[in-house]
């Protein structure tokens, strides 16, 4: 990345996406972090503003799609478009119509694929210019993971998309049950943080981290399988059998062209079928790892980090796949990179 590039992305205001499915806990989570004196300079765009039940919050309504709340907050609908909403918000910031925003807080309907709101902040030239991803959180309802995960393929794609994943109603089931949706959710997204809503520091900083802040998932191997001498907390936990990640690490530098190549075609052939790549390289010629991310066709601007977050310096890249053979994936990838190739998958 050139200093250039470094330096818009700098200046740009990081969104933030919080998904997940019907009933899983997207609001509380928002209300929750709205109560954060960090988020006193954010715009939260959401469908409608009657579902986030912000009352007790609202102190002004600037227009009808449009409220300004008591911690600083600006809470907007969203009435026609995700690119037309974020360009209108630069536009009256502009003119000092609203106050001035450093954050962008995005909550998607319960039924979401995220990829389109992925492709505008990515894929729209001015919407780029101004804006970047902070990072995708998704939360999922520990008391019907099982069946918004079997049943339903927005809740796979919004969990495989996630950075964060955030087990809700905790409270609500037996810990063995919470464990095995923990268990579930690794399986499935490797590289994804994961929260007990009940538990965990919910402080604004950490549940809205950039993406690139913490590489520490990408840089180990969750265990292959479980034990024979223990239960499989994953019991009863049937998630879609052809959504499968796969692990791989790369002992060689890779040559740029020759991957960027590679992943470029793969996504070409089978991009829907790619829910999510996501990785830290070590890149010939270049001290310093390089961090890429993928979600079906859409590639975020791959970026050149500071320095590498381990003594491991080792290529990591996580895969997660529907019906794609991943030891077909693993000895093209070899080829391409030259390079011996360890992988390990999670079905």
């Amino acid at each position: 990345m050139n200093s250039a590039a470094s330096t818009a992305a700098g200046n740009s205001i990081p969104v933030n996406i919080i998904t997940g499915f019907l009933g899983s806990g997207k609001t509380t989570l928002l209300q929750r972090l709205l109560r954060s004196p960090k988020m006193t300079r954010t715009v939260v765009l959401i469908n409608e503003l009657g579902e986030i039940g912000l009352d007790h919050l609202l102190v002004e309504r600037v227009d009808e799609a449009l409220v300004l709340l008591q911690n600083g907050c600006i809470c907007c609908s969203i009435r026609d478009d995700l690119k037309s909403a974020l360009r209108s918000l630069l536009s009256r910031r502009e003119h000092e119509e609203i106050p001035a925003f450093d954050r962008v807080v995005i909550e998607t309907t319960g039924l979401a694929d995220p990829g389109p709101v992925l492709y505008t902040l990515l894929g729209e030239p001015v919407i780029r210019h101004h804006f970047r991803l902070g990072n995708v959180v998704t939360t999922v309802d520990a008391l019907n993971a099982d069946l918004h995960l079997s049943r339903n393929p927005e809740g796979a794609k919004q969990v495989t998309a996630a950075d964060q994943l955030v087990i809700t109603k905790t409270d609500l089931v037996e810990p063995s049950q919470t464990a095995a949706v923990r268990h579930m959710l690794a399986r499935i997204n490797p590289s994804a943080e994961i929260l007990d809503v009940a538990e965990d520091d919910f402080d604004a900083d950490r549940v809205l981290a950039e993406q690139t802040r913490d590489l520490t998932p990408l840089m180990r191997f969750r265990p292959h399988g479980t034990p024979k001498d223990r239960p499989d907390p994953t019991q009863g936990l049937q998630h879609d059998a052809l959504v499968a990640s796969l692990c791989l690490a790369l002992d060689d530098p890779l040559d740029w062209t020759a991957f960027g190549l590679w992943l470029t075609m793969l996504l070409h052939r089978h991009g829907d079928n790619v829910l999510r790549v996501k990785g830290i390289l070590r890149v010939e010629e270049t001290a310093a790892p390089v961090f890429i991310n993928a979600v079906q066709h859409i590639v975020h601007p791959p970026q050149h980090l500071e320095r590498w977050p381990t003594a491991d310096h080792r290529s990591r890249i996580v895969f997660i796949t529907r019906g794609i053979d991943h030891a077909l994936l693993a000895r093209s990838l070899a080829a391409f990179s030259s390079s011996r190739v360890a992988a390990r998958a999670d079905a």
